[in-house]
């Protein structure tokens, strides 16, 4: 059953981030805070606990109002006091299954889908974005916290900060504070209560202490941000690569719709530049295609996709296609029968895009991942756009000519194979 209640830790005073609230730092344009409790509501979640100081109460209660999530503030008069003290803060003001987590952790999407259906403390066994040196280990023994702490020499994965309990928790909270007179850690907690442990690996999560940490933060949300299925073999090896480093410097500064304007205005550019040089228009062309995927990176990793925007930007990339390749051979062709042969590259390659979204459309699922062997397929955009590029790079008419004819080629027989597989699984 998934938890409707998050109890979030952030009574921390921030001493290494200038003494700033780490939950409303922003990164990739959004409040750690907003990331953490956005996602959590896409889960399921319904209700949030803030458990923070007196100094920054005002600051996360402006926050709460502003973005209008349902949560209330707890306040911590001891922040100095371990992180166990402000878990046990939250005490009657939870029952049943909540999720707990520090206000400042990172995770991205698919991180938090996969950890809400845990038990218990979430680890990691392939941590790619912390520095595991720093990182809070855990012994792990019968699927038990055997141990846990920085210190550990001998360790199974590491705490992500994220945890699924029930208020049976506060037990354990509730002896530590007779014993330590409120003073003990969060790990002090989980090691006493031998928490069952779960398996999240490899996925996107960070934690943030220091400047550095940040940039790091923002590294892994852009990067971890790719489209996934879809992406043909050029985007995968080579598009994806630039891109997101593009969008890493871009993050906090443009927006996704800014960015699909740009992409778009760069493709029709590299459309009408075929009536003046080829090679030029080709370059232009593929670096548009480059650029088209940053929309989308700056759009995961800022929270801002939407299906207005995925619908938007699909129709920009036909506009763009079209106008290329009609231009194309208006610029370069002579033959009536080669018009029907770019006619016929032109109409394959809108029917590339269309075969797969009308999927969509007809049985409300991605057809990349219901019907797998179409990643295979070649002919998809990203590997159109380099081809065309390659084949303008010595401006010959014969070039152009057998560009139309393997487009014309490549993509019409693409559509034939991804309507006969469609209807083998469909049948």
């Amino acid at each position: 059953m998934t938890p409707k209640t998050a109890v979030i830790l952030a009574a921390g005073l921030g001493t290494r981030m200038g003494g700033r609230p780490k939950g409303l730092l922003k990164v990739a344009g959004r409040e750690i805070l907003y990331r953490t409790m956005h996602l959590l509501q896409r889960n399921g979640v319904k209700r949030f606990v803030i458990v923070t100081n007196e100094r920054y109460a005002p600051l996360y209660r402006e926050f709460v109002e502003r973005h209008g999530f349902n949560a209330e503030l707890v306040i911590n008069p001891e922040p100095e006091k371990g992180n166990g003290h402000s878990l046990h803060l939250a005490k009657s003001h939870v029952s049943g299954r909540f999720v707990l987590v520090m206000s400042d952790h990172v995770y991205n999407e698919s991180f938090v889908a996969e950890a809400i259906r845990g038990n218990g403390l979430i680890a990691d066994r392939e941590p790619r974005w912390i520095d595991v040196e720093e990182a809070t280990k855990v012994k792990v023994k019968d699927g038990r916290v055997e141990r846990i702490g920085k210190g550990l020499k001998d360790w199974d994965a590491v705490d992500t900060g994220f945890f699924v309990l029930d208020d049976g928790i506060f037990r354990v909270t509730e002896v530590l504070e007779n014993e330590r007179n409120g003073d003990y850690s969060l790990s002090e907690v989980v090691e006493r209560a031998k928490l069952p442990v779960t398996f999240v690996d490899g996925l996107g999560w960070t934690d943030v202490d220091t400047p550095e940490e940040l940039k790091r933060a923002r590294k892994m949300l852009v990067f971890t941000a790719v489209k996934g299925t879809g992406d043909g073999f050029i985007s995968r090896h080579l598009n994806r690569k630039i891109s997101t480093r593009i969008s890493y410097l871009l993050v906090e500064k443009v927006t996704p719709n800014q960015m699909t304007v740009v992409a778009f205005a760069l493709g029709v550019l590299s459309a009408f530049l075929t009536l003046i040089s080829l090679p030029l228009a080709g370059i232009l062309y593929q670096l548009s295609s480059i650029l088209d995927g940053v929309d989308g990176e700056l759009a995961r990793a800022q929270l801002r996709t939407s299906r207005l925007g995925g619908y938007v930007d699909s129709i920009l990339d036909r506009y763009v296609d079209g106008t290329f390749l009609a231009l194309l051979a208006y610029s370069t062709l002579k033959e009536p029968l080669w018009y029907l042969v770019a006619l016929l590259a032109l109409l394959g390659s809108v029917m590339v895009s269309y075969s797969t979204e009308r999927f969509k459309g007809a049985f409300c699922r991605d057809a990349y991942r219901e019907v797998p062997a179409l990643r295979k397929l070649p002919g998809k955009r990203d590997e159109r756009i380099f081809l065309t590029m390659l084949f303008l790079l010595y401006p010959m008419e014969a070039l152009v000519k057998a560009l139309f004819l393997l487009l014309a080629v490549l993509t019409n027989i693409r559509v034939a194979l991804t309507v006969w597989m469609v209807g083998r699984k469909k049948r």
